[in-house]
């Protein structure tokens, strides 16, 4: 599928949803993917194994003119890590820590993107654009505090702890150096 949303294009909608096989993720994206998902489920991740499962004789690299931020794939992974470790929370705390810790994910997620498509062609629209990353950051750092009281009263384990707050802490960094790249900008 070569129509990306970009500022240039818009959201171009596609009339039919893509064969999920023909997706054009990279390779080591896979194994990322598959890496989380194995440490989510506490089971042991064999690199050897899932090679074989990734079928690596077709043309699985990413577009040329793919130009998604490294935060923006980050957060993505963040929110994809949360929702699948999330799955397995206790009853009782899908409603309060789960529910809140998902929620946070994808708002972070979608002020990044919002950020994104925003041009700074304006005063107006930097400002835009400072004030979705400022909220993005701010739910990341909410994200940081809600994972540590669901760590708290047992709702996600501590290893599953340490990896959230690992990835909050690369996405805030990311961040950062993106709010400062477009503070230099003229």
């Amino acid at each position: 599928m070569s129509e990306n949303i970009s500022r240039k294009n818009g959201l171009r909608i596609p009339n039919e949803i893509p064969n999920v096989k023909n997706n054009k993720e990279s390779y080591d994206e896979k194994l990322e993917v598959a890496k989380a998902v194995a440490e989510a489920q506490e089971k042991i991740f064999k690199e050897e194994i899932v090679e074989e499962l990734l079928d690596t004789d077709e043309d699985t690299k990413t577009p040329y003119d793919s130009s998604e931020l490294i935060v923006i794939t980050k957060a993505k992974k963040l929110a994809a890590y949360v929702i699948t470790i999330t799955e397995k929370s206790p009853k009782r705390f899908r409603a309060v820590f789960v529910n809140r810790m998902q929620n946070y994910c994808l708002d972070c997620l979608e002020n990044l993107i919002e950020a994104n498509s925003i041009k700074m062609d304006s005063i107006k629209n930097k400002e835009r654009r400072r004030e979705c990353q400022r909220v993005a950051f701010l739910k990341l750092k909410l994200l940081g505090y809600v994972s540590f009281l669901a760590l708290e009263n047992e709702c996600i384990l501590k290893k599953q702890y340490k990896q959230i707050s690992l990835q909050i802490s690369d996405c805030i960094n990311l961040l950062v150096a993106w709010r400062k790249s477009d503070a230099n900008r003229k």
